[in-house]
């Protein structure tokens, strides 16, 4: 698949189907799959959508991104993408976790492109101690499977996930687990230091169809701060789930799809002609 060369990276990607652009924006550390895994399912009987998924720099096979060491230049390299892959043309825009804090990011910079945005455990507040989080709780687990496991996979799989079974395990190991092993960890550290934007974000409201999915036990980014952005999102469905940590995508997967689908038929909808209907109640 190809890579796109911006200012000061070669960010790989994965471009599927044709119709309106999806920019699909992973979280901090792991890579495209990630987001794979989650939206592709979405189109399996929906056409008209170019689904365009994104390594970050630090993250999956992007290269040559040395000089970044800020997320004010991560998502100028975005914002590069954006440009060269997809020219003044309106998109969609999908992002998870970290991914959520540079869509923000984007809106801020390029709102009247983008038709429509969701929001997957996103990050609202870039400091951890400025963030409402939830205590880290195992709401349902698979003794029997969790034996088959090793230690070190034990550890890892129940200090990031909230639903311990063989399902969330498998798909989290491919989708999330196997971007994490590649990351440049050396360069992810760096840009913790400058993990937070210089500028301010959230300026303008954004009045096209969103969805912010929200995990109720999300240890590491919480629920709580996503609700204190309703009112820039006056077009936003906020939905808390259950039963659900950082990985909600995988752990309460049904309705994840189901929540998805119903956001991009809002945005399929047409326009309300607010003359014709002032014309006809006039």
């Amino acid at each position: 698949m190809p890579y796109c060369k911006v200012h000061q990276a070669e960010i790989y990607y994965e471009d599927m189907g044709e119709g309106k652009p999806i920019l699909m924006i992973h979280g901090f550390s792991p890579d495209s799959r990630l987001m794979i895994g989650c939206m592709e399912p979405l189109f399996t009987n929906r056409t008209g959508y170019r689904r365009i998924y994104i390594d970050l720099p630090g993250m999956g096979l992007t290269k040559n991104y040395d000089a970044i060491n800020s997320s004010d230049e991560i998502l100028d390299s975005v914002q590069d993408f954006i440009k060269s892959v997809i020219p003044g043309q309106e998109f969609i825009i999908v992002g998870e976790s970290y991914g959520g804090y540079l869509a923000r990011g984007v809106i801020q910079k390029l709102n009247k492109k983008i038709i429509g945005a969701a929001f997957i455990c996103p990050v609202i507040f870039p400091l951890l101690e400025n963030r409402k989080i939830e205590k880290h709780k195992i709401m349902k687990s698979d003794e029997a499977f969790l034996a088959t496991l090793t230690k070190e996979e034990l550890d890892d799989f129940g200090n990031n996930n909230v639903i311990l079974d063989e399902y969330t395990w498998l798909r989290y190991n491919q989708e999330i687990l196997s971007g994490c092993k590649i990351a440049d960890e050396k360069f992810l550290k760096v840009l913790k230091t400058k993990y937070g934007f210089s500028f301010e974000i959230d300026q303008t409201d954004f009045v096209k169809p969103s969805v912010f999915l929200l995990g109720r036990q999300d240890s590491a980014v919480g629920y709580q701060d996503a609700l204190e952005m309703i009112k820039k999102y006056p077009r936003g469905t906020f939905a808390i789930l259950d039963k659900a940590g950082h990985n909600l995508q995988i752990e309460q997967s049904e309705v994840f799809s189901t929540l998805m689908n119903e956001w991009l038929d809002r945005i399929e909808e047409s326009p309300i002609n607010i003359d014709f209907v002032s014309e006809i109640i006039g």
